[in-house]
């Protein structure tokens, strides 16, 4: 069951029915799916994929996925699942732009990356990121990730795949 995270200025909460139109709307703002190196969906798949978050990935106890909020207000999405992409762990991270230059995904990442180290007790971590977000591959590099390869997209857009090494985390 995906557990309630606390870090000094953000809860991880697990999603409830009536976060749905704060999740679409994250998923919609196509600034931060660039930035997260994905393509914006229609409203309908991402209402979609929201449901089955409720319906499908939280009874099955399928993977860890959260709500973040600060001060009451949703400031983001954070997931923490077995990829396809690689033999590992994936760490998801996205910020509501009103939300972006106060350090909160720096802080939401290394929450990710604790609960990850100390809780799931993994060795390493993957994570995607869009070739231009200089600020979250900075953040890749203070928290000593290794670039493994890039993705190219259908329009040739360029994902950096990344893995952070873990061990246990303050």
């Amino acid at each position: 069951m995906t557990p309630t995270l606390h870090t000094d200025r953000l809860v991880f909460s697990p999603y409830r029915p009536e976060d749905e139109d704060a999740f679409v709307a994250l998923l919609r703002d196509e600034v931060v799916c660039r930035w997260m190196g994905q393509e914006r969906s229609p409203e309908k798949d991402i209402r979609s994929i929201f449901q089955s978050i409720l319906t499908d990935v939280y009874p099955k106890n399928l993977f860890d996925i959260w709500a973040v909020w600060s001060d009451g207000a949703y400031v983001g999405h954070a997931e923490l699942k077995k990829t396809g992409n690689v033999d590992g762990h994936e760490a998801v991270a996205a910020l509501v732009r009103e939300h972006w230059g106060k350090g909160l995904g720096t802080e939401l990442v290394q929450g990710l990356l604790h609960y990850a180290a100390n809780t799931l007790k993994l060795t390493e971590v993957y994570g995607m990121v869009g070739a231009e977000n200089t600020p979250c591959l900075g953040l890749a590099g203070k928290l000593g990730s290794q670039h493994i390869r890039d993705v190219v997209g259908d329009d040739g857009t360029v994902t950096k795949m990344v893995v952070v090494p873990l061990g246990v985390r303050a």
